[in-house]
């Protein structure tokens, strides 16, 4: 992210924006989403910045970070391809109008069907398992190609601070485990059965992981992958697949750690990865989203249980679903704001944030220190534009809010792009 991009200032501009052409309404639109899309083209700049233009890269965007194809169509046009983990989100990346080619498909458990209209359309093809090569070579027995193939390894290298976000562990359900006995050897012999398979794919995982950790198993990738060519006495492997899994700062606007920063630590321990002899793809996901869009929710009803103040809001665990759930390892910064969208200022109060949600769990922040919110006010929930409202959690058939892309022009107008309408029951006001 360039410096000078005030995330704050643009954030506070197109939420009062929002009131003002009511996609904020009490009573209508009590809660509405928003990607900025400006700031999601600083961050793709950023990305494709921090790689040495010598290197032929393609940056794929994991799909599961934000499915909606308005987004995926915005990055395309800002030059990323997509990375898709299930037939659902290849039909979304094609519907956004990703060329195959640009397309690489991820998932555990591809069906026989799946795999047989990815390889048709030219999609790449990670597979994740022994099995699912021979299911492959079963399909490619009767049919060519144009497919770029590879094999996704677990380098073993352990976790993260969340588990559910470490996909390198000794027992990680993903790849195919390098250090397991007889492995090594059954996957180089894999690679010298089949001269198709010309990639290999690791990812570490992503929030709470280290970005040593992953450079770490990243490096025994590259190392694999320069192996099989010696092994073939070839140059078979030609490209490498890194994933993605940056994490993301929620303790604040800084965008930290940045793409050149993780750059630095692949230099470091993968420094065949820089040498011009593999083309690269990346996977980023959160770390591209997250920090460009932000949920806004009115406030309905105060009360005082106890002595604690609690807010009853109408953005819970059906936008927020992580962080209701897990909220030691997904906490996020509420803001607090006036009916007009103008950052309030008072005295902080611990307080409670609640959602609308029918149990007791239901709350975005507890005993949280908070200028008092009152009946109308707006509470504001940055960093949420990945994983958060693109793909929400339908508990007391909460209907799905409207998320409306924004762009603020030099002279501070804000333009909105309805990315996704809402469902019945949240009705989004037509654009002023």
């Amino acid at each position: 992210m360039t410096s000078g991009f005030d995330r704050t200032g643009r954030r506070e501009r197109i939420l009062r924006a929002a009131v003002r052409q009511g996609l904020l309404e009490p009573g209508t639109a009590v809660l509405a989403c928003f990607v900025d899309l400006d700031g999601v083209n600083e961050t793709v700049t950023s990305l494709r910045s921090a790689f040495p233009d010598s290197l032929r890269v393609l940056h794929a965007f994991a799909a599961k970070a934000n499915c909606l194809v308005p987004v995926l169509e915005e990055l395309r046009l800002g030059g990323m391809g997509c990375e898709v983990a299930s037939a659902g989100e290849l039909d979304q990346a094609l519907e956004a109008g990703f060329e195959p080619a640009r397309i690489v498909f991820d998932s555990p458990a591809k069906t026989r069907a799946e795999l047989a209209r990815a390889l048709s359309l030219g999609v790449a093809v990670n597979a994740d398992s022994f099995q699912e090569l021979a299911r492959l070579d079963e399909i490619l027995a009767g049919s060519r190609t144009g497919s770029r193939l590879g094999v996704r390894v677990n380098p073993q290298v352990g976790g993260g601070s969340i588990s559910a976000m470490s996909t390198a562990t000794a027992t990680s359900k993903f790849g195919i485990p390098l250090d397991d006995e007889g492995n090594r050897q059954r996957l180089l012999q894999a690679y010298r059965d089949r001269p198709w398979l010309t990639w290999v794919h690791t990812h570490v995982g992503s929030q709470g992981c280290p970005l040593a950790l992953m450079a770490q198993g990243i490096a025994k990738a590259v190392e694999f992958a320069e192996e099989i060519n010696a092994h073939l006495g070839r140059r078979q492997v030609t490209g490498i697949d890194i994933g993605g899994g940056l994490p993301v700062n929620f303790d604040s606007d800084e965008t930290t750690p940045g793409f050149d920063t993780y750059v630095d630590h692949l230099r470091e321990h993968a420094p065949a990865l820089f040498s011009g002899e593999y083309e690269i793809v990346t996977e980023f996901g959160r770390s591209v989203l997250a920090k460009n869009g932000f949920t806004a929710a009115y406030v309905e009803y105060t009360k005082t249980v106890g002595g604690r103040p609690i807010a009853i809001t109408h953005a819970g665990a059906q936008v927020a679903t992580r962080t209701v759930f897990a909220p030691d390892a997904w906490p996020l910064r509420i803001e607090a704001h006036d009916p007009r969208g103008r950052a309030k200022r008072g005295r902080a109060v611990p307080q409670d944030v609640a959602g609308p949600c029918c149990f007791a769990g239901d709350l975005l922040a507890r005993d949280r220190a908070l200028p008092l919110l009152d009946v109308g006010d707006l509470v504001v929930v940055p960093d949420t534009g990945a994983y958060y409202f693109s793909t929400p959690f339908h508990y007391n058939s909460l209907p799905e809010p409207a998320v409306h892309g924004a762009r603020v022009d030099a002279d501070g107008r804000v333009a909105f792009r309805l990315l996704r309408p809402a469902q019945a029951g949240h009705p989004a006001p037509a654009l002023a």
